[in-house]
């Protein structure tokens, strides 16, 4: 009798200690859960701030360099010196990103955004203005903050979770675009890159503040794994061995050959506006502030849908299409009005092919390299810069606007016939 009197007073005891545990799990499960969201929403603002900083230089660089006496093709090797520098410290800094950690990462970003701003300010000679640009060999704020985003996301909201980060791009370029054009209209070239020196040091306060020293969640075994991979930042065999996951190069060769047309117009844009749209630095401003709208309409409110209603390689060969057809819309084009229709189409490409791209890749490898593997997709982006400006320079020089457009429309031409044929291949075994 009393074993039993015993036994019924400890029940409630136990019944109260599993749900006190339970409590406390799901308190503990909430307190991480909001603080990765606030994790990401402060990416999102570093992020925000960063292209704004970014178009406030674009606003500065181009004008500038005609003051120090530069023509096109010398604008132009400017631009490939920044590819190439960058094509190099992409993967690195990705590395960087895996092994050090993401807060040190995204310092490091920050503070080279200060150092590039403050030699852009004191650049009075063409050598300088060359000088200027070494410091964008970590400048990879954006990849980082991609990096965060897509450790923090789960694989099925990957790709809405970057696309946000696009709608940060368009108000960056709005915010930047306008700000740099008024600043350099009315105050000068110098006093606007101070200004970029000055929001840099607040994006890195914000890292210092706000971001965890890590972002990486993984499984004991990928734990295991990733402390037993080689730790130097500058493994290639590290960095390479990504391409031998499967799907991985050939997403690779899909993004560089459909990505290089557009990116060739994009380097060039600066020189178009100059010379066959004559705009000045407050309506290039203005042009650029249309850009960053169209971006945010489309990535804030349009891929999120469409990521949950339709599978990726669908919009994959749909943005390669589109972006097809713009190309053949801009060789035509004669004036501004007209490249304006094009915007909106060039922009939903342009982001759907990226954040879906990124996606894929970042999604074929492990968490522990989602680094290194987003370190390689910029890399491709200014394999794309490095090349672009030389090819588009040459191209404009001897053929005009319209041979940029027509590339675009052949090679995204091409790569479309290409992948609705794999797919149709793919659906046809699927049935059989």
């Amino acid at each position: 009798m009393s074993n039993n009197i015993r036994f019924a007073g400890t029940m409630p005891g136990r019944v109260e200690a599993s749900d006190k545990t339970a409590w406390i799990g799901s308190k503990a499960n909430a307190t991480t859960e909001t603080r990765r969201k606030t994790t990401i929403y402060i990416v999102y603002l570093i992020a925000a701030l960063d292209i704004t900083w970014m178009f406030i230089q674009f606003s500065i660089t181009p004008y500038l360099a005609r003051k120090l006496g530069f023509d096109t093709l010398w604008f132009g090797y400017l631009q490939t010196m920044v590819g190439v520098i960058q094509l190099f410290g992409g993967p690195l800094f990705g590395r960087f990103a895996d092994v050090i950690g993401a807060r040190a990462a995204l310092s490091l970003a920050c503070a080279a955004n200060i150092v590039f701003f403050i030699l852009l300010a004191i650049a009075d000679s063409p050598a300088m203005l060359f000088v200027q640009k070494l410091p964008t060999v970590v400048m990879h704020v954006l990849p980082a903050s991609q990096m965060v985003v897509a450790d923090l996301s789960e694989p099925e909201k990957r790709a809405d979770a970057l696309s946000k980060l696009g709608l940060c791009f368009g108000i960056g370029m709005i915010a930047g675009s306008t700000i740099g054009g008024h600043l350099v209209t009315s105050y000068g070239e110098r006093f606007a890159a101070y200004s970029g020196a000055a929001g840099s040091t607040l994006s890195l306060l914000l890292v210092l503040s706000f971001i965890p020293q890590t972002t990486k969640v993984q499984s004991a075994a990928a734990k295991n794994d990733s402390e037993n991979k080689n730790k130097s930042i500058f493994s290639v065999g590290q960095i390479t061995r990504l391409m031998k996951f499967p799907g991985v190069a050939q997403t690779f060769v899909v993004k560089i050959v459909a990505g290089l047309p557009s990116g060739i117009f994009q380097v060039m844009f600066s020189i178009i506006a100059l010379e066959v749209f004559k705009l000045t630095p407050e309506t290039n401003g203005y042009i650029m502030a249309y850009f960053g709208i169209a971006q945010m309409v489309v990535q804030g409110g349009v891929i999120g849908r469409l990521t949950a209603r339709y599978s990726e390689s669908s919009l994959l060969l749909l943005s390669i299409g589109i972006s097809a057809l713009v190309g053949l819309a801009q060789a035509y084009m004669q004036n501004v009005f007209q490249f304006c229709l094009t915007v909106v189409p060039m922009m939903f490409s342009l982001s759907v092919f990226n954040v879906i791209t990124d996606s894929l890749l970042t999604k074929s490898v492990p968490s522990s390299d989602t680094g290194t593997m987003l370190g390689l997709c910029a890399a491709v982006q200014s394999l794309l810069r490095t090349v672009g400006p030389t090819i588009g320079g040459v191209l404009y020089v001897n053929y005009g606007l319209f041979s940029i457009g027509f590339l675009q429309f052949i090679g995204n031409s091409a790569v479309f016939l290409y992948l609705l044929q794999r797919q149709l291949n793919k659906n046809s075994e699927y049935k059989e």
